[in-house]
């Protein structure tokens, strides 16, 4: 029988028993939730891998500039920019990352990995990482499966939701899966993968769900920038063997209690944060004005 994903001090157990990988235990569930061979399911994930890397390509090639008008070319802008505030691999990262996820915004086909929301966390992380480790499209395949334990113990404990756990539960979710892919990928082993997790959470705890206009733009397309960022960050910590001290399970324990507690208008409502700002109200009314008005072409 596959192990459920309930934990991540029991995931470490079954591989440890069972003699196999972390991407293995995954590999399994897969199968065995979806009744297909390894190859299908391999084969699956390359396939979204094709779409993770079209958006970014879309993203930085193409005109992206959202209904609302909030979204307007900002990962070219990045990415162009004669002067890189750390490296170009940084600052590629960056674009990258917002490119993804302004394709999003703008209505175009992205994975949602865990959530459309988050959508441009792996992209920019993936492509970032094999762009400077050379890592092959199978061990980035690899990453996406151990990506996806990640992410099942997460929702188990905490939630993969912004309108459940507030922005942590979504671009928390997706940083803390790619810092942990980077590890994987990069030779560390399961502690220091599960550090990475850990890291990335205690950076991103309490993080709220504010989108301005009740759109998942501002201020999440530059939140995805910030997390592949803070997912790298952590992956280095990580693999430095620096301890997290509070272990993975418990941080996300910790997760799970302040989604809990986190008010409603928190939540994906736009009723708080930086939703509730003048400026925020003045943007929201204008669109809510201009979807109006558009309704009856529709209808014609």
């Amino acid at each position: 029988m596959a192990f459920l994903f309930d934990s991540f001090a029991g995931w470490k157990a079954y591989a440890t028993e069972n003699q196999c990988s972390l991407v293995d235990v995954v590999l399994g569930y897969e199968m065995s939730q979806k009744g297909r061979p390894a190859a299908d399911i391999r084969k699956g994930l390359m396939e979204a891998w094709v779409v993770m890397k079209e958006a970014v390509h879309t993203g930085l090639h193409e005109n992206m500039v959202s209904r609302s008008g909030m979204i307007n070319n900002g990962a070219k802008k990045v990415y162009n920019y004669p002067v890189p505030v750390l490296s170009k691999e940084f600052q590629q990262l960056i674009a990258r990352a917002l490119a993804a996820k302004e394709v999003n915004s703008c209505m175009g086909r992205v994975v949602a990995a865990p959530t459309a929301g988050a959508s441009g966390i792996l992209p920019g992380v993936f492509f970032t990482l094999q762009q400077v480790h050379q890592i092959s499209d199978d061990q980035v395949i690899d990453g996406m499966l151990l990506a996806a334990g990640i992410a099942l113990i997460m929702e188990q404990k905490a939630s993969i939701a912004g309108a459940v756990g507030g922005c942590q539960a979504e671009t928390g979710t997706a940083a803390a899966m790619g810092s942990g892919a980077i590890v994987q990928s990069l030779g560390g082993d399961t502690d220091q993968i599960f550090g990475a997790v850990a890291i990335t959470v205690q950076c991103m705890l309490g993080l709220v769900c504010d989108p301005v206009a009740g759109l998942v733009e501002v201020p999440c397309v530059v939140r995805n920038a910030s997390a592949a960022a803070i997912a790298f960050s952590s992956a280095q910590i990580a693999l430095a063997n620096v301890d997290s001290v509070i272990p993975v399970d418990e941080v996300l324990e910790a997760m799970g209690e302040v989604g809990a507690s986190m008010e409603t208008r928190y939540k994906e409502t736009a009723m708080g944060g930086l939703a509730a700002t003048t400026t925020a109200k003045r943007i929201a009314s204008k669109v809510l004005i201009r979807d109006i008005e558009i309704l009856p072409d529709q209808e014609a």
